[in-house]
C-alpha cells in the first residue's frame, strides 16, 4: 500500500518545524503532506485555532468555526486520492481526528495523537463506529503541563471502545515529541502499511 503521511503541526508551529520528525518516520514510497495552519499566531509560526482559555477547556461556537476553517483547509491540501495516515502534534492532532468526521474518512488506514486530545469525543466516537477499526498510536508525556497525561488517555481509550488497536507511548517528558521514540512509532508505521 502506498499513500500520504499528513502531520500536522502544534500552535506557534509550521510545517517547516515539524517536517524532520515527519520524514523519520514516513513509510518507503509514501508522500509527505506539509501544510501550515491557517492562521498566524501574534508570537511565532501558525495555529490551528486561536482563544486564551486554557487547553483542556471545551471549544466555544467561536473557536469550533475556527476548527472548521482549519478542517476545510487541510482537506483541500492533501492529494485527492490514496489512502492517508492522519495525525500531529498537539492542536494538529486534536484537527487530524477532526479528519475523521469528513468525506476523506473512508482513506484514512492510521491515526496518530501526539499531547493531544479529541476536540468533540462524543462524536468522533459515534463516528467511528460507523467503520471498520483501524489502527491509532498516542503519544503523551507525563510531565505535559499543558495538557494532562488523563486526556491523552482519555482519548486513547475512545479508540480502544470501538475496537481500534491502539499503541501507547508514555514517556518521562512534557509537551513535546519524543525523538527516542522514533523506531517505535516506525514499527507502527509498518504495521498500518502493511
Amino acid at each position: 500500500m502506498v499513500g500520504h503521511l499528513v502531520m500536522l503541526h502544534g500552535m506557534t508551529g509550521t510545517s517547516e518545524m515539524i517536517r524532520p520528525f515527519t520524514e523519520s518516520i514516513c513509510p518507503n514510497g509514501w508522500g509527505i503532506c506539509h501544510i501550515d495552519a491557517p492562521f498566524e499566531h501574534p508570537k511565532r509560526g501558525f495555529a490551528w485555532w486561536r482563544r486564551d482559555d486554557p487547553p483542556e477547556a471545551p471549544l466555544d461556537s467561536a473557536t469550533l468555526e475556527q476548527v472548521d476553517e482549519s478542517i476545510a483547509h487541510v482537506i483541500s491540501s492533501i492529494p485527492k486520492d490514496g489512502p492517508l495516515i492522519v495525525g500531529g502534534f498537539s492542536q494538529g492532532a486534536a484537527i487530524a481526528q477532526e479528519l475523521l468526521l469528513t468525506e476523506v474518512s473512508k482513506r484514512i488506514v492510521g491515526v496518530i495523537v501526539i499531547g493531544s486530545m479529541a476536540i468533540r469525543p462524543l462524536l468522533l466516537m459515534e463516528r467511528l463506529i460507523d467503520f471498520p477499526p483501524k489502527l491509532m498510536l498516542s503519544m503523551h508525556g507525563e510531565r505535559d503541563h499543558i495538557l494532562s497525561i488523563q486526556k491523552a488517555d482519555e482519548c486513547a481509550n475512545l479508540y480502544e471502545e470501538v475496537g481500534w488497536k491502539v499503541t501507547r507511548i508514555r514517556h518521562p517528558k512534557g509537551h513535546m515529541i519524543d525523538m527516542s521514540h522514533v523506531e517505535t512509532i516506525m514499527n507502527w508505521m509498518l504495521e498500518v502499511v502493511y
